[in-house]
């Protein structure tokens, strides 16, 4: 993570395009704020779109803008985020979810810094900073041909990969401070610290949604807490669950255990015939139904 802040730092000096990769809740959007807030740029507006929420004749309109009566509906002449953007940076989420027109419309706007409104001909250049967001590898989508490999290459300028919560665990708890911090203030609550059995709780947790799921159960606990403590049962059932059934996939068995679920996968595979079963094993008939009964297997 610190690799990751640090290349941001050093690229927010310049102007150069920046593709920021990680998955969903990972903080792709607080890295690219913070590129934004460390430039020359960030007077300026910072403009966000999400390409996934957005149909492909929506979104050229959202980014290019129109002229009064470029289709039916415009009734009057709008800018684009492209020129909100101007003099400042605009973010684009998701932009694998572009349609092939839009990024090659997106390309040419690249290439040439400049662009017209939909239904428009004057020609607008483009003086912003453009910072790309995803959680698809968009190396393997221009592959199996779902991404432009062109714009693939001018968008990959500098690529920055924000990793997972799973792979940066020493962090967990300045981020659970944080979030407890941030949403007492936030909901008025006098929570001021976690208990031990619910700080391990919180820690041993995977958290596929990332810091954003964090976030939302540290939120969740600090509007639930009794007092000034989050403590374990003030923490969502589901992650207890998740967290039980994950400690028990990491607990080693037992020889007695491994030899009741071999035993098992060999009666599925036989089709319930014991004399077979106890031939493959090497033990007589009666020595198989001794261990079925002490396993329980029937």
């Amino acid at each position: 993570m610190r690799e990751a802040v640090s290349l941001a730092e050093r690229v927010s000096a310049t102007d150069a395009n920046v593709l920021i990769t990680g998955e969903s809740g990972v903080g792709k959007d607080l890295l690219a704020a913070f590129i934004h807030s460390k430039s020359r740029r960030s007077a300026q507006p910072l403009v966000k779109i999400d390409c996934a929420t957005l149909p492909g004749e929506l979104l050229e309109a959202e980014l290019f803008g129109f002229e009064r009566g470029a289709f039916t509906g415009a009734v009057e002449t709008k800018a684009g985020r492209f020129e909100a953007a101007q003099k400042g940076t605009i973010v684009l989420d998701e932009i694998a979810h572009l349609s092939t027109d839009a990024q090659a419309k997106l390309l040419r706007v690249i290439e040439r810094r400049e662009f017209e409104r939909l239904g428009g001909r004057r020609t607008i250049k483009l003086d912003a900073r453009l910072i790309a967001l995803t959680n698809v590898d968009l190396d393997a989508a221009v592959k199996i041909g779902h991404f432009r490999e062109d714009l693939f290459y001018r968008l990959n300028v500098i690529n920055i990969r924000v990793p997972p919560l799973r792979e940066r665990k020493q962090d967990l708890s300045k981020l659970i401070q944080h979030f407890l911090m941030q949403y007492a203030a936030k909901h008025a609550r006098k929570v001021e610290h976690v208990s031990q059995p619910a700080l391990a709780m919180l820690k041993a947790y995977e958290y596929p949604g990332n810091a954003r799921e964090l976030a939302n159960v540290v939120e969740r606990a600090v509007i639930v807490a009794t007092g000034r403590w989050i403590e374990e049962q003030d923490l969502p059932a589901g992650l207890s669950a998740a967290v039980t059934t994950q400690r028990q996939r990491e607990k080693p068995r037992s020889l007695a255990e491994m030899e009741a679920a071999y035993i098992s996968e060999l009666l599925a595979a036989t089709g319930g015939n014991k004399t077979e079963c106890a031939r493959i094993l090497g033990i007589s008939r009666k020595n198989l139904y001794e261990k079925i009964a002490r396993y329980e297997l029937e």
